[in-house]
């Protein structure tokens, strides 16, 4: 099994979301199932760029170097809509919300980047993976990231190596 694999195989971003709980929420594929349709809406709307990109990526070191620990998952009976679900992600350590609005990013909005990701990851992957694509609703990613994911695949690698 390739490092990319095994990266999806176990929960995708940990490293890009800055030891939250999204990880976690990929055997659900990342939550679209108990959302309001609005929140599905803008999750699969939602589009990854060079920007966004730099900014997790730039979290994401900035989170290890402060030595910023992998979260649990969330109470699921406790997330109803994307806000929810940030709430309790900011909670996870009190240097989160801070490292997230240094880079730019909502609380809302570091939920959504990582979600997009994550959901494009997993789609590009799938594309190899017999199992994963037989588990996998692609309709909660959009093309767009899953090209801006495959033309980025060496930076993802390199971040989730610690580089």
């Amino acid at each position: 099994m390739s490092v990319f694999s095994r990266f999806v195989r176990t929960c995708c971003l940990g490293l890009l979301t800055l030891a939250l709980s999204v990880p976690s929420l990929v055997h659900a594929q990342l939550v679209p199932g108990g959302l309001p349709e609005s929140d599905k809406q803008q999750i699969k709307s939602y589009t990854l760029n060079e920007d966004v990109f730099g900014r997790l990526a730039a979290a994401t070191r900035e989170a290890r170097a402060q030595g910023i620990p992998p979260q649990g998952p969330p109470d699921s009976s406790k997330v109803h809509n994307l806000d929810d679900l940030a709430k309790q992600a900011m909670a996870g350590d009190p240097r989160i919300p801070a490292l997230v609005a240094k880079y730019g990013f909502t609380p809302r909005e570091f939920i959504l980047a990582n979600i997009a990701l994550t959901n494009a990851v997993m789609v590009a992957q799938s594309r190899n993976d017999v199992v994963l694509a037989g588990n996998l609703n692609t309709s909660w990613s959009n093309a767009d990231n899953v090209r801006f994911v495959d033309t980025h695949k060496a930076d993802i690698m390199a971040l989730m190596q610690g580089h």
